[in-house]
């Protein structure tokens, strides 16, 4: 084994918590839909309008990760049009007292 890869096998073995919580929820978007979706189910359009910066690409690729990753919950309804809503699962739920804060620290830090 490469200095390298013996790196790489400790570390997907003993990996940081703090690592494994930021490689599920890290990035631009997934945190901000997280905190908009604690208020209760949304869908893609709801969502949309609440994140206008986000491309759909991104809005679309990150809510797939959250439901990869068993953060979000996606349910297609049998409507004519399909009506798709997207849920907090309980793990999920369990990250919005970090996010509440998250948005707390944010505001103060904007007033400054």
């Amino acid at each position: 084994m490469t200095k390298k890869s013996e790196t790489n096998f400790k570390s997907n073995i003993e990996q940081c918590p703090v690592e494994m919580a930021v490689g599920l929820i890290g990035g631009k978007w997934k945190p901000i839909l997280l905190f908009h979706l604690e208020t209760g189910a949304k869908r893609y359009s709801e969502l949309q309008r609440l994140i206008p910066q986000a491309s759909d690409r991104m809005l679309t690729r990150s809510l797939r990760e959250l439901e990869n990753d068993q953060l979000v919950h996606r349910e297609v309804f049998a409507e004519v049009p399909a009506r798709v809503e997207y849920t907090l699962t309980d793990d999920a739920k369990a990250l919005y007292p970090i996010l509440a804060k998250m948005s707390k620290w944010g505001s103060e830090r904007q007033n400054k």
